[in-house]
């Protein structure tokens, strides 16, 4: 259920980027639909890693890493 969280926000995260740029390249800086989809994407990455962060920290994500 986390793992799916993680991904949901990653993707919503990453339409919000491109929807930033469609506004970036429609509006031509007379609206703030850009600024708002840009603050979107960043409270979405920092929810996301806090949520990582969470996981670890709960263990239910664990690296399995060799190194």
């Amino acid at each position: 259920m986390l793992k799916l969280a993680i991904v949901v926000l990653l993707l919503a995260s990453v339409a919000s980027l491109f929807g930033g740029l469609v506004f970036l390249v429609k509006d031509e800086g007379r609206s703030s639909r850009l600024v708002n989809a840009l603050t979107l994407r960043a409270v979405l990455a920092a929810f996301t890693v806090a949520l990582i962060a969470w996981g670890f920290y709960s263990g239910q994500l664990v690296a399995h890493t060799t190194w």
